[in-house]
């Protein structure tokens, strides 16, 4: 087709009115002072129609420009405004598919982080956040499995119930922090002690169950519980300090204890508090037994809640003697509780139970405040002054306001400091020693007397006795029981009253029963003896009418 080229007037013209379009679509942006704002769908649709109109109009001109007619120009531009929409429909579907390729990359994402959070949920749901260990849900799923287990091939499992010795003193004396690290430590060592099929876990607390999936014997069980009490005893290093723990475990084992696991971990449970009361650190299986010992005791705690409010505990007091003169020295304040079924109930049924519970630290406070109350009483009424001695537990000892109970309980009953003298045995004095050691010195400083009960029984040395500030050494009664008539005990009670008067440390040598045991204390030169030889624990009125100031008889002759 022939194109007739444009005259020059009407090219130029053409020309310029393309040049001008050029510019009006290349001219770069101003800046512009007023800030930036979103602009609506409708706007952003007015200015894609001003564009394509542009390139229309470009199209239009330039096939003038070249020399096409005014039909072929308006057909150029009919093409381009069709190009510009085709071209424009393929940038939406190629950005709608960038977006949908996003929302996949993202769903893909929400989907693992979805995955994740419920994996971390079913972990919270089934381990004890403090530990790791497996929870009670999860144990109680696993023993449910090992039973189902032991049950089709005949085989046995044990369950081990452990619970940490005086554990609260720790937490009240350290704070829970170091408390809780003690936890974790206690988690990873038990850990360490069984195999990869075994199950440790935490019911909460400082108490903690194994499950031992498969065992041949029982001893195996044993064994095992052997392993962890001895793993235990070894020093945790805690935020500079060196914590020594014991455990109490209780033993059941499967089908001889119980056939499902709820009863198989009541009877561990059970078992553990009769390793408790067999004197902790050790292990003890579960007996038919044990069931009413347990219900003893539920019913025992009960009750104890309640004596304190009802009154139902009372003091006996026994004298402690010169073994030179007969002259009484001081007493010590012994605890009864008189049931008001039961009747008089010894110490060494309830105090356990007291100090499991937490009543010990109340109960002590009683103690000692009427203990200072009657020895007062005994000084106003013309006595000569006497020291009262009182027993504190390693819980009382590590209690919040210890210190200042002895202080106001001082203060209360006017009682003269060096009247007072608080018995202790090595096992408290040797947890923490070096807050014990502060401790101490705040008393020495108030004037009060320090003891050491059941000396030789836990960790006698040198080195401690020279550090804490003592006074007494009290000869554990076992030594003295068989110094007659065991030639080793007899040097061991030489050994202590010669460390003592070495230490310049007052001796005193516990239940004397016999002559033969007095003359062999006398012959080491023990300063003073405490016994049924001399006096049997009495009430205050029965001490007031029954013993004078001295117990000369029985001394001298």
């Amino acid at each position: 087709m022939n194109i007739v080229p444009p005259r020059d007037s009407e090219a130029s013209g053409c020309l310029g009115e393309l040049d001008e379009k050029s510019r009006e679509l290349n001219k770069p942006g101003e800046p512009c002072d007023t800030p930036h704002r979103e602009i609506s769908r409708k706007e952003c649709e007015q200015h894609y129609e001003e564009v394509r109109d542009l390139r229309a109009e470009v199209a239009r001109l330039r096939a003038l420009a070249l020399g096409a007619s005014a039909e072929s120009a308006h057909a150029r531009e009919a093409e381009a405004r069709a190009s510009a929409d085709v071209e424009d429909r393929v940038n939406q579907l190629r950005e709608a598919n960038e977006h949908l390729v996003v929302a996949t990359l993202r769903a893909q994402d929400m989907t693992e982080v979805v995955e994740q959070v419920k994996l971390d949920l079913s972990h919270l749901a089934h381990h004890d956040f403090l530990t790791g260990l497996p929870n009670r849900m999860m144990l109680n799923d696993r023993l449910g499995q090992a039973i189902a287990l032991a049950r089709r091939h005949g085989k046995q499992l044990a369950v081990l119930f452990l619970d940490l010795d005086h554990f609260k003193h720790i937490n009240d004396s350290l704070g829970h922090s170091i408390g809780d690290k003690l936890l974790q430590s206690v988690a990873q060592c038990l850990a360490a002690c069984v195999r990869g099929s075994d199950t440790v876990s935490r019911m909460g607390g400082d108490e903690f169950v194994v499950l031992l999936s498969e065992i041949g014997h029982a001893e195996d069980a044993a064994f095992s519980a052997e392993k962890m009490l001895s793993a235990l005893t070894a020093p945790h290093a805690i935020a500079g300090h060196d914590l020594h723990v014991s455990s109490s475990i209780g033993i059941s084992v499967y089908p001889d204890d119980g056939g499902d696991a709820e009863t198989l971990i009541r009877n561990a449970d059970t078992a553990m508090y009769a390793a408790k009361e067999a004197g902790r650190n050790n292990s003890q299986f579960f007996r038919q037994d044990m069931n009413i010992r347990a219900v003893e005791r539920q019913s025992l705690e009960g009750s104890l809640r309640r004596a304190l409010e009802r009154h139902e505990f009372v003091l006996h007091y026994q004298p402690k003697v010169n073994l030179r003169t007969g002259m009484i020295t001081g007493v010590e304040a012994l605890i009864r509780w008189l049931h008001p079924q039961r009747g008089l109930i010894p110490p060494a049924q309830f105090i356990p139970i007291a100090e499991d519970s937490g009543l010990i630290v109340p109960i002590g406070r009683w103690v000692l405040g009427e203990a200072c109350r009657q020895a007062q009483a005994w000084m106003d009424t013309g006595r000569e002054a006497m020291t009262m001695s009182v027993n504190i537990s390693a819980i009382e000892f590590r209690s919040s306001g210890f210190l200042e109970s002895v202080r106001a309980i001082l203060r209360e009953t006017g009682i003269s400091p060096n009247r007072l003298e608080l018995e202790l045995t090595e096992s408290v004095l040797m947890q923490e020693a070096g807050s014990a050691a502060a401790l101490l010195e705040e008393l020495k400083a108030m004037g009060v007397q320090l003891a050491v009960d059941d000396f030789g029984t836990g960790y006698s040395s040198l080195s401690y006795l020279k550090r804490f500030p003592i006074d007494v050494l009290k000869i554990d009664q076992s030594f003295v029981k068989d110094m007659t008539t065991d030639p080793d005990d007899a040097v061991i009670v030489a050994a202590i009253i010669g460390m003592g008067k070495s230490l310049k440390q007052r001796v005193i040598a516990e239940g004397v029963e016999t002559r033969e045991q007095l003359v062999l204390l006398q012959a080491s030169q023990c300063g003073e003896g405490q016994g049924f030889y001399f006096s049997r624990p009495l009430t205050a009125e029965q001490f007031t009418v029954e013993v004078g100031t001295d117990i000369t008889t029985a001394v001298i002759h």
